[in-house]
């Protein structure tokens, strides 16, 4: 059977934990080179260890983007795949937000997001047929939870960007888009208990949460050549959880 994505490379920004492990480990899986950055260099040890090439990175500071991304390229021959997953999600309702929080995540979710895409540009164009995929969510752009309204503002804010940039990069045969996760398990989310887990998965239609495994089939997708002539959109993996009502909506219809 044919790979997927056989003789691509692929670097996945906050690929060594959570989602973006899950992404790493399924472009693997589908034959291309990947390698991965982290916040911290523990995080990038376990990474290696489980035969990722790591790096570490934070994604505000654009020269060390840009210093990775071209480690990146020489090491793996090329780049073809950017995964711009870095991002964090501190919860803090509304009244007691301040400026230093605000700025915060929109220097990582927003700043730093552009800024690997704009290192990664060259990159690309020079592989032929360049992908990028963000990882957004549904918070801020279909849907919205108390506490979230600044990480919901960083998510929408990533759709505008990548929607203009679609049509900056599409000349160079750039394609961009965005997957947008509902409740996805992660390290952070276990800590918050079994209980916890099955109440939140009783609002997904499906019954149960994704994992960041299937995040990472629909980051492989919009990566692939059959996704070739898709850019500037967004594939929601949520488990129906956006719809409003779930499975018995038309039940008394």
């Amino acid at each position: 059977m044919t790979e997927l994505l056989a003789g691509r490379t692929a670097l996945v920004t906050g690929g060594s934990a959570g989602i973006g492990r899950g992404i790493a480990q399924v472009l693997a899986s589908h034959g291309a080179r990947v390698a991965v950055t982290g916040v911290t260099e523990e995080e990038c040890v376990q990474a290696r260890a489980e035969g990722l090439d790591a790096y570490q990175l934070d994604v505000r500071d654009k020269d060390a983007c840009i210093r990775v991304v071209k480690d990146v390229a020489a090491k793996l021959g090329g780049l073809s795949v950017l995964a711009a997953n870095a991002g964090v999600y501190p919860q803090t309702r509304l009244a007691d937000l301040d400026d230093d929080q605000i700025d915060f995540i929109f220097d990582v979710n927003v700043k730093g997001m552009m800024h690997v895409v704009q290192a990664a540009t060259p990159a690309l164009r020079q592989s032929g047929r360049g992908r990028i995929v963000v990882t957004s969510s549904i918070t801020g752009n279909i849907t919205g939870y108390p506490g979230w309204s600044h990480y919901g503002a960083t998510k929408a804010a990533q759709m505008g960007f990548i929607r203009s940039a679609a049509m900056e990069l599409a000349g160079d045969k750039i394609t961009i888009n965005a997957v947008m996760p509902g409740n996805i398990v992660t390290p952070g989310l276990k800590a918050l208990g079994d209980d916890y887990l099955a109440e939140m998965a009783k609002a997904v239609p499906l019954g149960m949460l994704g994992e960041a495994t299937d995040i990472g089939e629909a980051v492989a997708y919009l990566a692939s050549d059959g996704a070739r002539y898709v850019t500037g959109q967004s594939i929601v993996v949520d488990g129906g959880q956006i719809l409003p009502e779930g499975p018995d909506a038309l039940a008394d219809m």
